[in-house]
């Protein structure tokens, strides 16, 4: 930081900047000096904080919409203000227990997480985000088979977080009900607990052994499993409450919304931002053009990893204006994290 900005931020200066984003974020309103000689509870003159404000003006963490109107901060002011200025609140007694009763235990990840989104913007009243995980990364349970006719089978999939997946594969021969129980019998004693990825990895394994090796049931198991475990890689991100958006004062330009609207339909560039939160320690904010993705010039993203037994699965967070609450915010979005996390944990380690 240079010098004359070091020398700027004081303890006089940060206080008003931090005076001027909180009298901001709650009336959206440019903010001028005689509003901070009366709020900030400082004993300086209105001249003293022109001056200051001017000071930072110059530096990039104000700015003056009009000659005449007071200051709003810039996304470098809003960086300064949730880095070094703001003081989380504790998360509100009935948003906790509101996210508490919201994740429902026992449900299917994909539910789970639809639940999540549509909590994280029903408390904060923006946008709720949440990545899906891909199939693979989670653990197999059971495997059942039914024949529907010919060479087609029903596969039912039962995984450790309590997702059913089904599907119809074609065998290259039918097979007979007695056949089909030991197949599945012989995969739900080798491969329940192991990811897709793993389970695969086994297959190639077994199935590169020579054929006088393997048993007839064996082989036919291992054939079966390879089209019933086939999945189709696809990532998704969870998108809730766009119309919040049409009620906030910086996005009513319609060309705002409409990139914004038309990037929640893409959604791949949610998910390329949404992954470089994926490593996050905690909390990670994206302000403005921090993001490099240019319809949300005007907005933020709060957003915390969440996942199970250390292993991070997906991404979760909020999409609002520059100007939210962020302390309200943040906790929502670390609250919501840590219970999805719990819930999965609960249902991978269930019987």
């Amino acid at each position: 930081m240079p010098r004359k900005v070091a020398e700027l931020l004081d303890s006089r200066a940060r206080h008003l900047l931090r005076a001027l984003i909180s009298e901001y974020i709650r009336d959206g309103q440019p903010v001028g000096s005689r509003t901070l000689s009366r709020t900030a509870g400082l004993d300086v003159s209105p001249a003293t904080i022109r001056n200051i404000m001017a000071d930072l003006e110059e530096i990039g963490l104000v700015a003056a919409p009009h000659s005449s109107s007071g200051r709003v901060p810039t996304a470098q002011g809003y960086r300064m203000f949730v880095d070094t200025l703001l003081e989380i609140k504790p998360l509100d007694a009935s948003e906790a227990a509101l996210i508490h009763s919201g994740i429902p235990v026992a449900a299917g990840t994909q539910a789970l997480l639809s639940n999540a989104s549509s909590l994280l913007s029903g408390i904060t009243h923006f946008v709720g985000l949440v990545t899906v995980p891909r199939r693979e990364q989670f653990a197999f349970r059971q495997i059942d088979f039914v024949q529907i006719g010919g060479n087609r089978l029903l596969v039912i999939l039962v995984f450790t977080d309590n997702e059913v997946q089904n599907r119809v594969i074609e065998t290259p021969r039918p097979y007979a009900a007695s056949e089909l129980e030991q197949i599945a019998n012989y995969l739900n004693a080798q491969f329940a607990g192991l990811s897709l990825d793993q389970i695969r990895k086994r297959l190639v394994a077994e199935m590169s052994q020579a054929r006088t090796d393997m048993d007839r049931m064996m082989a036919a198991a291992i054939h079966v499993a390879d089209a019933a475990l086939r999945m189709e890689t696809r990532e998704d991100v969870l998108v809730s409450g766009h119309g919040n958006l049409l009620d906030v004062q910086e996005l009513a330009r319609i060309e705002n919304l409409r990139e914004l609207f038309e990037a929640f339909q893409r959604k791949q560039e949610l998910l390329r931002l949404l992954e470089n939160c994926i490593h996050a320690d905690g909390v990670r904010l994206f302000i403005g053009e921090e993001s490099g993705f240019e319809a949300l010039g005007q907005c933020s993203l709060v957003a915390a990893p969440y996942g199970t037994d250390g292993k991070v699965l997906g991404v979760l967070g909020v999409i609002g204006p520059t100007r939210m609450a962020y302390d309200r915010v943040i906790p929502v979005v670390q609250a919501t994290a840590r219970m999805v996390s719990a819930a999965l944990n609960r249902a991978a380690s269930a019987p």
